[in-house]
């Protein structure tokens, strides 16, 4: 999933976080990152339809300690506010209009 470019991942999101660090030996933690970029490109591809650049925010594959998949939200202040105003109008049943 890309967004603007190819380089979208390089734009000065740091997306790396605490999990990053050491594996465990005999942990999958390919499954797990395989089902979490599933979802991430799910949620990627429908930031673009409703107009967000993912060098603002997008949605990160990443894995936790034992292996399950996690999907991390990364962005910009303004890209995160726009994105929770957008989530806050379908919550209060206006149709989405951000």
């Amino acid at each position: 999933m890309t967004g603007a470019g190819e380089d979208w991942l390089s734009d000065g999101l740091d997306v790396v976080g605490a999990d990053s660090g050491l594996w465990v030996p005999g942990v999958d933690y390919v499954a797990g990152w395989r089902e979490a970029r599933e979802s991430a490109d799910r949620l990627n591809r429908a930031l673009l339809a409703t107009g967000f650049e993912l060098s603002m925010v997008r949605a990160v594959a990443s894995t936790d300690e034992s292996g399950r998949g996690v999907v991390r939200v990364a962005g910009w202040p303004a890209g995160v506010d726009r994105l929770a105003g957008l989530l806050e109008s379908v919550a209060d049943g206006d149709g989405g209009a951000a």
